[in-house]
């Protein structure tokens, strides 16, 4: 009888090693290697493999259609996923605990199958009579949803190919499901990998769409190897806390979409609300007044948009100061106080720093350093910003404003909601042409920026 081989894989990146160690050599995690025997390795290429059949080639040149969608009936979900669910195509969506995924899934469900479309939601994690009272909560008690409640992946297919296949199939969560060709436990890298190809080949050939639902990990990853990331056709994050009402769906993968929209969501007693303008409700709470508080005109895909950047500078008694951001890049931050600091004269080596973006949105652009470095110096002058007044714009390390991308778009969603200037760099005026939406005081440098903020300030009070 052979001896059936023996590996070794990591259960946070998916590498396979022929004996145990205590360190991932491909991760660098720790006690993550989990002993697997059998299914899990591919045959190498040689003689002994069966003989293929020919593939037919087709040359570059020819015309090419969109590919067909199925609208989902959320307009969030749909801007993020470029338009709707390309049939065929298997999605993976992943959040915290408790962020709203099934929530947001269940929805999409109702809403595809109140169109005349066949879904079924296989749930692996709760039994039907949950499923069932979530529906309800939410309003959708009557949709034309099939339910399941299973996990082994053979049951799960024989079921959705039995008579017409399914037009969506909702698999929550991909880490429950198991499959009887790989002899390990549940949630283990090779299951995991495994069932979502197996899920992504009836994809493939029914013309079904497959949402996985994925666990993430305490540094914000989708649980399980990497690999099943790039065998899906898009990855879709949902993000926000407990701490706010605001839910944003962002994707990081598109195969038939861009990859910089985001979806924003209310979560309310009735479910995940559509927010239809985000910007209003980011500076629904503003304090116009307070110093330190700067409102950046920033854009997150084909979509502009205006968030509050609140800033906290204090004397530090402590001997290495604080520096906390929440939203932010916290290298970007370094970066811009390095370059007051350096260009600007201001010393904030001895003081704690604290920057917050508001409504829990997480920013990614560069464009947002001219408002950061505006609230900084705000709250350092003790100085308000005026309330009519949007920033935007990149800071270089040479203490220069650069100009950024869609001015023109920025400028109009200022407008909209009642604003009548905006700080930005000089090279962004001729981009906005001879009438902007709303007028633009250009800005060369850093040290520009900070000797009008410091003009404002109020000035010391006489002993």
């Amino acid at each position: 009888m052979a001896r059936r081989a023996t590996q070794y894989i990591c259960q946070a990146c998916g590498a396979v090693s022929p004996k145990w160690a205590g360190r991932c050599e491909a991760c660098g995690t720790w006690n993550s290697l989990v002993e697997e025997t059998g299914g899990g390795a591919l045959a190498a290429p040689g003689p002994g493999l069966g003989k293929g059949r020919v593939v037919e080639l087709v040359p570059l040149k020819g015309t090419s259609e969109d590919a067909p969608r199925t609208v989902s009936g959320i307009g969030e979900l749909d801007r993020v996923t470029g338009g709707g669910f390309v049939r065929g195509s298997a999605i993976l969506i992943g959040g915290d605990p408790g962020i709203g995924k099934s929530t947001l899934l269940i929805q999409a469900a109702a809403a595809v199958s109140g169109s005349g479309r066949r879904v079924v939601y296989v749930s692996g994690e709760e039994a039907i009579g949950q499923v069932r009272l979530r529906a309800d909560r939410l309003g959708l008690g009557d949709a034309e949803v099939s339910l399941a409640a299973e996990t082994r992946i053979e049951d799960i297919l024989t079921t959705i190919s039995a008579g017409t296949p399914p037009d969506l199939v909702i698999i929550d969560s991909i880490q429950t499901m198991w499959t009887d060709s790989v002899e390990s436990a549940p949630g283990t890298v090779t299951q995991i990998r495994a069932a979502a190809q197996a899920l992504i080949r009836f994809a493939k050939k029914a013309g079904t769409t497959i949402v996985l639902v994925g666990h993430v990990t305490k540094d914000g990853q989708i649980a399980g190897p990497r690999v099943v990331e790039h065998m899906v056709d898009a990855v879709l994050y949902f993000e926000g806390d407990g701490a706010h009402r605001f839910r944003i769906l962002r994707a990081v993968k598109n195969r038939f979409g861009p990859t910089d929209e985001i979806g924003v969501f209310e979560m309310s007693g009735q479910g995940l609300i559509e927010v239809s303008n985000p910007s209003a409700l980011f500076l629904g709470d503003r304090d116009a007044a307070s110093p330190g508080a700067a409102v950046f005109a920033g854009m997150e895909g084909t979509r502009p948009l205006l968030v509050e950047m609140q800033a906290l500078v204090a004397p530090s008694p402590l001997g290495t100061p604080r520096r906390a951001v929440v939203g932010w890049d916290s290298n970007r931050l370094s970066m811009v106080l390095a370059v007051l600091d350096a260009h600007c004269g201001l010393k904030l080596g001895g003081h704690d720093i604290y920057l917050n973006v508001a409504g829990g949105l997480r920013i990614l652009e560069p464009a947002a350093d001219l408002a950061a470095a505006a609230a900084l110096v705000s709250s350092l002058a003790q100085a308000p910003l005026p309330s009519d007044a949007v920033f935007f714009g990149e800071v270089s390390l040479s203490g220069a404003v650069r100009a950024v991308a869609h001015a023109s778009a920025r400028l109009r969603e200022a407008q909209k909601l009642g604003f009548s200037r905006a700080v930005a760099p000089a090279g962004n005026v001729a981009e906005a042409g001879d009438s902007p939406p709303v007028p633009i005081e250009s800005i060369e440098s850093l040290a520009g920026l900070v000797a009008r903020i410091a003009a404002a300030a109020p000035s010391p009070a006489e002993d």
